[in-house]
């Protein structure tokens, strides 16, 4: 995984978990990479690893069976949707409408990428 600096690498990580639950790679209660496990995949410090973890744990995403391991929480995938839709509503959609003013661009500009790329 390649790292970006805007934000931090344990932040990074676990959104990629939150991505993977999304796209249905780890269903409700299914058991998901140990922290040691996810931090050679991605070539980071455990300690990192264990931070994303911890992060995921707080906000209930995953829970721990102690001597088992992680475990997706019920309804996550739910909750992470709900948290990425409230913030590209909030944050994401008012930057893009402010470029497409900008620009000069309409909603039929849009569509109209949005059925090309679509078409990929």
């Amino acid at each position: 995984m390649t790292f970006n600096s805007d934000k931090a690498i344990f932040l990074q990580m676990a959104d990629r978990l939150c991505d993977e639950i999304l796209a249905g790679n780890y269903q409700d209660d299914a058991r998901i990479p140990s922290v040691r496990e996810y931090a050679v995949l991605l070539q980071v410090n455990t300690n990192t690893a264990v931070k994303a973890y911890e992060a995921l744990s707080r906000d209930g995403i995953i829970y721990n069976k102690r001597g088992l391991g992680y475990f997706v929480t019920p309804g996550a995938k739910e909750q992470i949707l709900a948290v990425r839709k409230r913030e590209f509503m909030e944050q994401t959609l008012p930057e893009l409408f402010r470029n497409m003013r900008l620009l000069g661009l309409d909603l039929k500009d849009i569509e109209q990428a949005w059925t090309t790329l679509n078409a990929k």
